[in-house]
């Protein structure tokens, strides 16, 4: 059966997966949702036996429609391929009660790479499908992962190039080195001085304007996005939490057909979408819980109805995840108001113009399947140390976050189900903070001496990805101010 996308914000386009991947935001600002989500196609006893790229291939095929096997078979075996630093791709670890999906074994350890390995891929290869003659600008703004992951998989990707803004002082030292270090003819990275929602607001402003993306076709590229509202990135994380299952059923601690919990620490909302989309294909997924730090936005809108973005933006331990605008969330409120654009789009309006909405009562009852909480910065360094001294496992400050929020819901319901923890990040990402949680002694020690310190009391590597980056050398250090974002990318792409 044929998947056709359409926008969130009106009903009079549909356009093939490829073309919603090539252009990545709706002309009228929506976002691409599918005209019906697929079930999937294999039962739990298939999916046990399969490696990660058949069961990548398995739950892929099912959206991307207009894709040959062998175009999707090949994006996915150049996407999960030696670039990962585990052949399972995504291990699970049990841990106090909880089994942490490990996303982080990519070339940025962190879970971006799951889904920004592919994307080049699809994209290219929809470039192809669609006769694009013009060069692929990727534009993307960061809130300190997604940026690395976005440059890694585009760097020297022929027939593209890729711009990066990042709030210039709100990242963590390891996120920024990562990005500033990184090498390729076709990559820009610039700092902003503004916080995360001032770089995803000045991108889609990019986006939107018309007069642009005249002048860019007369000059032979066209926009595309790697942020989480692309379609090409929100069907590969759909994949790990079906891998997930059948990995639990094969290890005998599931039985076919038992519920499982998803606790997913959630800043933009599309690592949590993946997995609604997930049950919603019949994954026998029972709470999806939302995990967030102290920009407790989605924690309110799920307790009151309310999504309201007027408040202090708070700078946390867990950058990435210090986000405001929800962006994924759109997709989810197209849902629960019955697929009615015109809803969604009023409510999009209010949140544009007056920075909050509220959501009518019968969709707040579509919420069910969901729980939101929050941690504390306090919680969060808390339950770091709390794990480490129980079992020795290191965690991440927004696996953290999620971890608090499950042994708060916990708590709270009694409920037993076997639960999933997605681990998004490694810790050595985050290593002062993370220390710091573990010891309050190591903060008189370098970034990378740290580094050195949490692989010897963790037992574990430290990751290529950061041992690229101990010697590197910076090469970009452009500045700007948020009004001057569009001037910048112009000069970038030697428009000026």
């Amino acid at each position: 059966m044929e998947i056709l996308y359409k926008s969130t914000r009106s009903e009079n386009e549909t356009v093939t997966a490829s073309q919603a991947i090539l252009k990545g935001l709706a002309s009228d600002g929506g976002l691409f949702v599918p005209t019906s989500i697929p079930k999937l196609n294999a039962s739990i006893e298939e999916l046990a036996k399969m490696d990660y790229k058949e069961t990548a291939y398995t739950v892929m095929k099912e959206f991307f429609t207009d894709f040959t096997e062998e175009e999707l078979r090949n994006c996915i075996n150049r996407a999960y391929d030696s670039k990962f630093d585990t052949e399972e791709i995504a291990p699970l670890v049990k841990a106090e009660g909880a089994y942490y999906l490990e996303l982080f074994h990519g070339s940025t350890i962190a879970f971006k790479d799951m889904a920004l390995s592919i994307l080049p891929h699809l994209l290219t290869t929809s470039a192809k499908k669609n006769n694009v003659k013009n060069e692929i600008v990727i534009l993307t703004a960061t809130s300190g992962d997604t940026g690395k992951a976005a440059l890694a998989g585009f760097a020297d990707v022929e027939g593209t190039r890729i711009v990066v803004f990042y709030p210039k002082g709100g990242v963590s030292p390891i996120q920024e080195k990562q990005m500033v270090t990184q090498k390729g003819d076709n990559t820009f990275v610039v700092g902003i001085n503004g916080n995360f929602d001032q770089a995803q607001s000045g991108v889609k402003a990019i986006f939107g304007d018309k007069e642009l993306e005249k002048e860019m076709a007369e000059a032979g590229f066209q926009f595309s996005s790697a942020n989480s509202i692309n379609i090409g990135r929100l069907v590969p994380q759909v994949v790990y939490y079906v891998y997930a299952y059948a990995k639990l059923y094969a290890n005998g601690e599931i039985a076919d057909g038992e519920k499982m919990n998803v606790v997913v620490p959630t800043g933009n909302f599309g690592n949590i979408l993946a997995a609604y989309y997930a049950k919603n294909m019949g994954l026998p997924i029972d709470k999806l819980i939302c995990a967030s730090n102290d920009n407790k936005v989605l924690y309110d809108f799920f307790a009151t109805g309310t999504y309201d973005k007027n408040r202090e933006f708070i700078l946390t331990t867990s950058p990435s995840m210090d986000i405001l605008i929800s962006s994924n969330l759109e997709r989810l409120i197209y849902k629960i108001a019955g697929a009615d654009s015109a809803k969604n789009k009023e409510l999009m309006a209010a949140l544009a113009t007056e920075g909050k909405y509220d959501i009518t009562d019968d969709m707040k009852a579509e919420l069910n399947d969901f729980y939101g909480n929050y941690a504390t910065e306090a919680e969060t360094a808390e339950v770091i140390k709390a794990i480490y001294d129980a079992t020795g496992y290191v965690i991440d400050t927004h696996t953290a976050v999620a971890a608090s929020v499950f042994n708060k819901y916990s708590k709270e319901t009694g409920d037993t189900n076997k639960t999933v923890i997605a681990s998004t990040a490694s810790p050595f990402k985050f290593t002062r903070s993370v220390m710091n949680a573990i010891d309050a002694k190591y903060d008189s020690m370098g970034d990378f001496e740290l580094v050195d310190e949490l692989s010897k009391i963790g037992n574990v590597t430290v990751p290529n990805a950061i041992e690229e980056i101990r010697n590197a050398n910076i090469l970009h250090d452009t500045v700007c101010e948020v009004e001057d974002m569009q001037k910048v990318v112009k000069k970038f792409l030697g428009m000026n």
